[in-house]
């Protein structure tokens, strides 16, 4: 099943999307990747996700990716007497490590990191953004703090610390168990939620170790001053939306998504846009207008892939929500003025061979008006680095590894495909043109261009550009 659009679908699993049927209904809608949410799933349903899905890719021939998104670390407040209290503006409340029930003037912070990171001045945001407070004191076992909006605490309730950069690992040990168990079943991406540091990376990388890609969420403030670092360490980035709007100014955030956008472009990384972006689709079949244009902005910006969260795992509209995301897509990128967008935002090709060649690929097929780039990638470098130039004519993505395959249906504008790896340069070219006319990418009498690393079999060794057509029974021509 070829994509008639270049942006790819990602849609979240959940109740409303958990069943065999349900989720290749997902698939025939439009999406490409599935994400499970380990904040709400155990180690049993995401075994039995993945085989799920497994088996509709054997069914529909067509590699589908899978992420593991990791909950990350959860900073809550403790227990009040009642459950909760009333508060108003200028009231003074202390956080403090008694684990006793609070009240008006106190209440148990369980996380004594905090109590010994945050200083004078710094804001507390409790209940995603309902309750604001500034920090007044501290002394390492309580800080005193003066409510700036908000009426009411309550139980348990999410506690964000954006001016404080607290000492914390971004994985839990239920993170790393869940880790463990989603490296077990073969996912293909795993999402790291709450990074604030390059260091946080590096301890995910020691325990991956290549079997999976490596998805840094941005949605911290601390992570945004780190944004290059972060980047340059990760296998992709996804615009969290929605704590990043909790902890920054949310009119912040549109410009942020944009900044983040275009350096993962740049840097040829996998780029996700995510949170709310057809939020009304939980309860609606359609969504508002804004909704629409918030979806078509992201796609005019060329990110890699869109996702959708409660739309598709809790809401009444599933399969509505990826099909709406799938038409808001295909008509952006019909658009006349898409393009032109596209291109002013294009980067210089980096300095090495495979950059070179990924660019001239681009160049070669425009100007000449063949049907199609097909790259040879065994590593997925290849792919990306042909993705990264954007070009206005498809890709196809040879790989001899299904894990490659699958984690590349996350990429702007790849069509994947396994296939066995080519014996030869003769068979390299055979076998790319018998392809491209199997999938109704190219017919008889059109051309393509080649791309590939020689020799063959060597990951990130692209130096070579081949030009073929194929011919009257889908094989090369001269």
């Amino acid at each position: 099943m070829q994509r008639s659009r270049c942006a790819k679908i990602l849609a979240t699993l959940g109740p409303s999307s958990n069943t065999k049927e349900q989720i290749k209904s997902l698939f025939d809608a439009g999406a490409d990747v599935f994400r499970i949410n380990m904040s709400h799933s155990s180690h049993e349903m995401l075994a039995q996700l993945v085989s799920t899905i497994r088996e509709i890719e054997t069914d529909v021939e067509r590699p589908i990716g899978i992420l593991a998104d990791l909950q990350g670390p959860k900073l809550r407040l403790g227990k009040f007497k009642d459950e909760r209290v009333s508060i108003n503006q200028g009231d003074r409340i202390v956080f403090d490590s008694d684990p006793s029930p609070g009240d008006n003037s106190r209440v148990h912070l369980p996380h004594p990191e905090i109590l010994e990171s945050i200083s004078p001045g710094h804001r507390v945001i409790v209940d995603d953004g309902k309750v604001l407070l500034n920090t007044i004191e501290c002394d390492g076992n309580s800080a005193l703090l003066e409510v700036v909006s908000g009426t009411t605490l309550s139980n348990r309730k999410g506690v964000s610390l954006p001016d404080t950069d607290l000492p914390l690992s971004a994985m839990t040990d239920k993170d790393i168990a869940d880790l463990h168990a989603a490296l077990e079943v073969k996912a293909d991406w795993i999402a790291l939620s709450f990074v604030q540091r390059p260091d946080d990376l590096a301890a995910i990388r020691k325990i991956v170790r290549g079997r999976a890609g490596i998805m840094s969420k941005i949605e911290k403030p601390q992570a945004v001053s780190k944004l290059d670092e972060i980047i340059e360490l990760s296998d992709a980035v996804m615009v969290a939306r929605g704590d990043l709007g909790v902890e920054l100014p949310i009119e912040t955030v549109p410009g942020l998504q944009k900044r983040i956008v275009r350096a993962c472009r740049k840097s040829g990384k996998p780029v996700i846009v995510a949170t709310q972006m057809l939020e009304s689709m939980i309860n609606a079949p359609v969504p508002t207008r804004a909704e629409v244009s918030d979806v078509a902005t992201a796609v005019f910006e060329g990110v890699d892939a869109v996702m959708l969260s409660a739309e598709s795992a809790v809401g009444n509209y599933p399969v509505e929500a990826v099909s709406m995301m799938n038409s808001i897509a295909k008509k952006v990128e019909q658009d006349p003025t898409y393009e032109g967008i596209i291109n002013a935002q294009r980067s210089d090709p980096e300095p090495t061979g495979a950059d070179a060649i990924s660019a001239a690929s681009r160049q070669i097929v425009e100007t000449l008006d063949l049907a199609a780039i097909v790259c040879y990638t065994a590593s997925g470098t290849t792919g990306l680095r042909a993705a990264r130039e954007r070009p206005s004519k498809p890709i196809i993505a040879l790989s001899p590894v299904p894990t490659t395959a699958r984690r590349l249906a996350l990429v702007w504008g790849l069509h994947c495909v396994v296939t066995e790896d080519a014996r030869d340069l003769d068979d390299m070219v055979d076998r790319a043109c018998r392809i491209a006319h199997r999938e109704h990418i190219a017919n008889p009498g059109d051309r393509v261009v080649i791309i590939a690393g020689v020799p063959l079999r060597t990951p990130g060794s692209t130096n070579s550009l081949r030009i073929a057509y194929i011919s009257s029974d889908g094989q090369s021509g001269i």
